[in-house]
């Protein structure tokens, strides 16, 4: 739940958004993340004012509906962003896909092989949570025991450090403001390959050629990741069949069987 709040600061008067939930860690982990972000210096991001056990308060941004060169200058600060990197992959702190937990630090091998930590923390643990809501079914079991012998071999021609992600970005995670340029909220960060985050702004839509234009243009992926790409989409279409349930399950059956 959200609502816009009028304030009173050293700037003066100005506007804030609330939003409230349950107690818990999300709101102090979407802050946490949403300074993350911030710290790379290369898109707009929500500003966190504050954040508690069951809200997070940040600066007000007036939606507006993007105009020329928006797509084209999101795509290049998203390949700005995606050079901030880390010594690992993985994040100092678990955080949440949704409302779903989303872990993120990384043990043994998982801090320097991708290929491990996105099979484990991503792959693996959403299958599990979808295995206790009793939403997998055969096809989806075989498709997986294939997946766990080949996952290393996908992803051995796409390695590189570990880029800042914003973890869940799709159409409904970016505004557009005043000054025609995007502004990122409601992350799910953790530092990964970048092609699992261009493959999320795919799964819904909402994003225009001008924008993966401009980002293969600023920086490149390498070849093959057009064949990566259901590997990635894959673990966000778990997470929603572990939110919203077996509405999703073929489309994850389908995804999981592409290899």
């Amino acid at each position: 739940m959200g609502v816009i709040e009028n304030r009173t600061g050293e700037k003066g008067p100005h506007r804030v958004f609330r939003k409230t939930g349950r107690p818990g860690k999300m709101f102090r982990c979407e802050a946490n993340g949403l300074h993350e972000l911030a710290g790379a210096g290369a898109i707009r991001v929500a500003e966190v004012v504050e954040a508690g056990d069951d809200f997070i308060i940040t600066g007000y941004i007036e939606s507006h509906t993007p105009g020329g060169g928006f797509f084209a200058d999101f795509g290049r600060q998203l390949a700005r962003m995606h050079r901030f990197t880390s010594a690992a992959f993985g994040f100092y702190e678990d955080n949440f896909i949704g409302e779903n937990p989303q872990p993120n630090i990384p043990e043994g091998r998982e801090a320097s092989d991708w290929s491990d930590f996105y099979w484990n923390k991503r792959l693996l643990f959403q299958y599990r949570m979808a295995e206790r809501n009793r939403y997998v079914s055969t096809a989806l079991q075989r498709s997986f025991v294939r997946l766990e012998n080949q996952i290393a071999r996908l992803l051995e021609d796409s390695r590189e450090v570990p880029a800042l992600l914003h973890g869940d970005l799709w159409a409904g995670n970016f505004l557009c403001n005043a000054e025609n340029q995007p502004v990122l909220i409601d992350p799910a960060v953790y530092y990964g390959h970048r092609e699992a985050e261009l493959a999320m702004t795919r799964l819904f839509g909402g994003f225009r050629p001008d924008f993966y234009r401009s980002y293969a243009q600023e920086y490149p992926l390498a070849e093959g990741w057009e064949y990566r790409q259901n590997l990635y989409v894959l673990y966000h279409v778990l997470n929603h069949l572990n939110l919203f349930g077996t509405g999703y399950l073929s489309q994850a059956e389908h995804l999981a069987a592409s290899y």
